[in-house]
């Protein structure tokens, strides 16, 4: 059994922890560890995290198996993208699971949850970025309907990028 709610001030500790190990996981292999270091560090940290969940802007969405956070997501409404000419999309930074919870439909569950709620916002479609070695998510975001329609470098720190790929669903 699932539940999905809205993150508040007094989930943050809860957030950052999922997070890092979440970040962590598919890049471990491909980030010096002195950078993941200073990214989990500077990205994931509770001070971060609390200004987001009080942000008008930014969405968590909690997902709980029995009483464990299983993961979490953080969408962003109208977010545009200059690869995109809509208006009225969302950017989807997190859809984030705990690896004991991989292969159980929870990722869907919570990603369709994410696509009611912004439907419902009058949103024409969400987008995100992916690292292009993240194989789980892509396929993951493929079968979800996601389309490639661009590449962006994405900083991990001052002097380092990963190569990311920009996904689009249109509804």
């Amino acid at each position: 059994m699932f539940t999905i709610r809205k993150a508040t001030s007094k989930d943050v500790k809860k957030l950052t922890e999922v997070g890092k190990k979440a970040f962590y996981l598919p890049h471990k292999d491909a980030i010096p560890k002195h950078i993941m270091d200073v990214y989990l560090k500077e990205n994931f940290n509770e001070e971060n995290i609390l200004k987001e969940i009080n942000n008008k802007n930014f969405e968590y969405r909690l997902l709980y198996v029995d009483d464990t956070l299983a993961g979490f997501s953080k969408i962003i409404l109208n977010q545009k993208n200059e690869n995109i000419n809509l208006e009225n999309v969302t950017k989807m930074e997190r859809l984030y699971l705990v690896e004991d919870f991989f292969g159980k439909g929870l990722g869907k569950e919570l990603f369709k949850y994410n696509l009611d709620f912004i439907q419902k916002e009058n949103q024409k479609g969400i987008w995100l970025y992916v690292w292009i070695k993240n194989f789980r998510a892509i396929d993951f975001y493929k079968k979800v309907g996601f389309k490639k329609i661009a590449s962006y470098d994405f900083p991990i720190s001052a002097t380092e990028t990963r190569p990311n790929y920009l996904l689009f669903l249109e509804f």
